[in-house]
């Protein structure tokens, strides 16, 4: 994993020495493996997550080689979006991006009907979550262009407030 104290002071801009030394710590502990990565096994065997339907989407957004795994470098980066600290626009991207699958800058149709069926599993049938979708798409999509930019996102999610809710104390 290297030394926490090593790493640039940008990458860890939300967190101070202390705050990346415990996390280091967790890290630690995830990587039963010593590999000095987190697979999606080690980061979903924490009880607290092994209930979450999105948590194979955060670990996907906090992967940002796409090597399907998480080092100590995109883990502290991951985390540094959701601190307490971290901004309004950088917590609406980090949401916006758990949509944006393919990481083109856009959520299609197709994407925000995968995620919302993580969510919802067999709660709700197929036809009635696509129709919820379309819905949705046509509502956000203030452009035309059939699918949902970040800007269009923010429009609405920055109302709610999401941005409070998406924070992590370390």
């Amino acid at each position: 994993m290297g030394n926490e104290s090593s790493y640039p002071e940008q990458m860890c801009s939300h967190f101070d020495h202390d705050e990346i030394r415990r996390l280091g710590k967790s890290f630690k502990k995830l990587d039963v493996d010593h590999s000095g990565s987190l697979s999606v096994e080690e980061i979903t065997s924490l009880p607290e997550l092994q209930n979450n339907p999105l948590v194979r989407r955060v670990i996907d957004v906090f992967d940002t080689d796409g090597n399907g795994e998480v080092d100590f470098e995109e883990f502290i980066r991951g985390a540094s979006q959701l601190s307490v600290r971290g901004d309004q626009e950088q917590k609406l991207r980090f949401a916006f991006s758990i949509y944006d699958m393919d990481r083109d800058g856009y959520i299609s149709n197709g994407e925000l009907f995968q995620v919302l069926k993580m969510m919802v599993g067999d709660n709700i049938r197929d036809w009635q979550l696509q129709q919820l979708v379309d819905r949705t798409i046509i509502t956000l999509d203030k452009d035309g262009d059939g699918k949902i930019s970040l800007e269009e996102f923010s429009a609405v999610v920055r109302g709610l407030e999401v941005h409070k809710k998406l924070a992590v104390m370390v």
